[in-house]
């Protein structure tokens, strides 16, 4: 698989020590309740959904597999958008989800999200 850097997934926000600490710890939490919510550092999460989702669309035609790594945030992001805020698990909504998960689509059909079984 050939690897290449792509800004498309960046992070919904990025603390650049600007902020103060507690003001930047209380950005997530407004974030997951109120998605349409800007933090200071960064943008909300449906921008940061709506971005992910063009670029799956650009990859369309890409050889596969395709793998697009992205942090906890837009892990969940994407399929509370794709199929809904009820059809995530709520502990992933409300807690993130484990370190090096993995969400698969078949094109912008979810079939798992935030999976570590392959981590067994």
């Amino acid at each position: 698989m050939r690897v290449r850097e792509d800004a498309h997934p960046r992070e919904t926000m990025n603390r650049d020590g600007a902020q103060p600490t507690e003001d930047f710890l209380a950005d997530p939490a407004a974030s997951v309740k109120y998605r349409d919510f800007v933090p200071a550092a960064g943008g909300s999460s449906c921008d940061t959904t709506e971005r992910i989702r063009a670029r799956l669309v650009d990859l369309a035609d890409e050889p596969r597999p395709v793998a697009l790594v992205t942090h906890d945030g837009v892990t969940v992001d994407l399929p509370r958008a794709l199929i809904g805020d009820d059809a995530v698990p709520v502990e992933l909504v409300r807690h993130c989800v484990s370190s090096c998960a993995i969400t698969t689509l078949d094109d912008l059909s979810v079939a798992d999200v935030a999976s570590v079984a392959y981590l067994a």
